[in-house]
């Protein structure tokens, strides 16, 4: 299946997901077009991790479809069925998708370079000294050119963050997801990570972000979505969403970390 409209870089379309006998996205449908900045905010446990999860098949849907560039995610439509993809096909889909978790998952043996550009030289197969020079022109891009030989134990957190930012990039995504980026770094080390998101978002990369930054939101995102209990409560302008919230949901939960 391929959507018609060309600007859409992902959509949503009745997304439903369950742990068991609990229901966590309950008929999610959203969409995100191409350079576009999306912020999803809510309280823990309403969804927004594993949406994003589902996004690059990370967790199966069981319910409704979620698209990127029109390509059906994480399953092969034939009639009215939807069929799994196997491990390496839906693996081949995840490369074109760059994800930065809470936790940096850095390589603890290998230096910040290595840590970059191991997936490019593994998954795409590339020359070693392509590798390098590119990841070294990435780590430039978020500030941490001397840092190439620094092991992770060696770095802040903030830095290995940016490190992990670098490693999802050098794989040359169309759409970045970041699963609250900064929630894990102390208060001082959070400007530096988002100064380099908002780098992304002014060179025109697509992002969906998890976020309880709302300075950021309000100043970086295109849309806002506001979700509580596995459904999407509001969506908006983050600063008309930020100012004057529609729902009731929405004005207490603001009232408490704005």
């Amino acid at each position: 299946m391929t959507i018609t409209d060309t600007t859409d870089m992902v959509r949503a379309e009745g997304v439903v997901k369950s742990f068991g006998s609990n229901t966590v996205l309950k008929d999610i449908s959203l969409t995100v077009r191409r350079g576009e900045v999306m912020c999803l905010v809510g309280p823990s446990g309403s969804g927004k991790s594993t949406f994003l999860r589902c996004i690059n098949h990370l967790e199966r849907v069981d319910g409704g479809r979620l698209l990127v560039e029109g390509d059906l995610i994480g399953y092969r439509e034939r009639g009215d069925k939807l069929y799994e993809l196997k491990p390496k096909e839906a693996a081949k889909q995840r490369r074109d998708i760059g994800m930065v978790f809470q936790r940096f998952n850095l390589f603890p043996h290998m230096t910040a370079l290595e840590n970059i550009i191991e997936a490019p030289m593994q998954v795409k197969g590339q020359r070693r000294a392509v590798a390098e020079q590119r990841g070294r022109e990435l780590l430039d891009r978020v500030g941490l050119s001397d840092k190439a030989a620094a092991y992770p134990g060696h770095l802040s957190g903030g830095q290995q963050q940016r490190v992990a930012i670098a490693r999802a990039l050098a794989m040359d995504p169309k759409l970045m997801l970041f699963d609250e980026p900064t929630s894990a770094l102390d208060p001082e080390l959070v400007g530096e990570v988002l100064d380099v998101m908002k780098g992304l978002a002014k060179d025109g990369m697509t992002m969906i972000v998890v976020t309880h930054e709302m300075g950021f939101a309000r100043e970086v995102a295109d849309s806002l979505v506001f979700m509580d209990g596995g459904v999407v409560v509001e969506t908006g302008a983050p600063r008309e969403v930020l100012a004057d919230p529609q729902h009731a949901r929405t004005r207490a939960f603001l009232s408490k970390v704005l």
